[in-house]
């Protein structure tokens, strides 16, 4: 049975995508790549270092793009060989495992494996990780100061 409905990651992007894993809880996205793994099949490992990377950011003031410094991140890429198909993963910090099931729950979507279930655990990650971002601004936006008052 094929399923006609778009993927989240057609819908959303791939960029999107992988920052709703990179971003989301390490333990639930490790939880879910281990449950995905009876169903991926042979697995090989093309790619699981640490390094590091360059951080861009932008000058909103000027609206230039410039580095600001060096990240340590964690990063894999695996291939599935019975469904030929790739995934990747990075993450900021030494988390091989985090960054590993990243790119199994890639390469199972760029595979076509569950994307009812992909599609769910994903939605479900960018959900809680809004709700994390809205609290944590709440939080910063109770620490302002409003310089005019004094």
């Amino acid at each position: 049975m094929t399923e006609t409905t778009p993927t989240h990651e057609a819908t959303s992007g791939h960029s999107a995508f992988l920052t709703a894993l990179s971003h989301g809880d390490a333990d639930s996205v490790k939880r879910f790549a281990e449950g995905l793994l009876p169903q991926l099949g042979a697995v090989e490992v093309l790619r699981s270092r640490t390094g590091l990377v360059m951080l861009p950011f932008r000058d909103t003031v000027k609206g230039t793009d410039f580095h600001l410094g060096e990240v340590l991140v964690a990063e894999a890429e695996v291939r599935l060989t019975d469904h030929d198909a790739t995934g990747y993963g990075m993450v900021t910090g030494r988390d091989l495992e985090w960054a590993m099931a990243m790119a199994l729950i890639d390469a199972a979507a760029a595979a076509g494996l569950t994307p009812t279930v992909l599609d769910a655990f994903v939605t479900g990650l960018e959900a809680a990780n809004a709700d994390r971002d809205r609290a944590r601004l709440r939080a910063v936006e109770a620490t302002r100061v409003d310089m005019e008052t004094f």
